[in-house]
């Protein structure tokens, strides 16, 4: 009785896991700083993230006016890769429900 107990609880948690990494409602923040250019965020844009031109540019004019701007839509595990990304080019980015 107690194994059968445990094999579910796995199962419910690994069926949770499973969700979380199917979930495409996380979204990819871009912010505001005073240091990086518009040159270097559009640049990292089209590259990480395969914004067109015009899309990266109209991002970082929004991320400048507005502070920040979502950037991309999708699951976790996608957005995680992109988000370590620009933050190695010293972006400011988060991940968000």
């Amino acid at each position: 009785m107690k194994l059968v107990d445990i094999q579910h609880e796995y199962d419910t948690d690994e069926e949770v896991l499973l969700e979380v990494e199917n979930d495409e409602s996380f979204v990819l923040m871009l912010y505001n700083d005073d240091v990086n250019t518009f040159d270097h965020v559009i640049d990292s844009l089209v590259d990480i993230c395969d914004h067109e031109m015009n899309q990266a540019e109209q991002c970082a004019f929004i991320v400048h006016t507005k502070g920040k701007c979502d950037i991309r839509r999708g699951n976790f595990k996608n957005l995680e890769k992109m988000c370590t990304k620009l933050l190695n080019r010293q972006l400011s980015a988060t991940i968000e429900k």
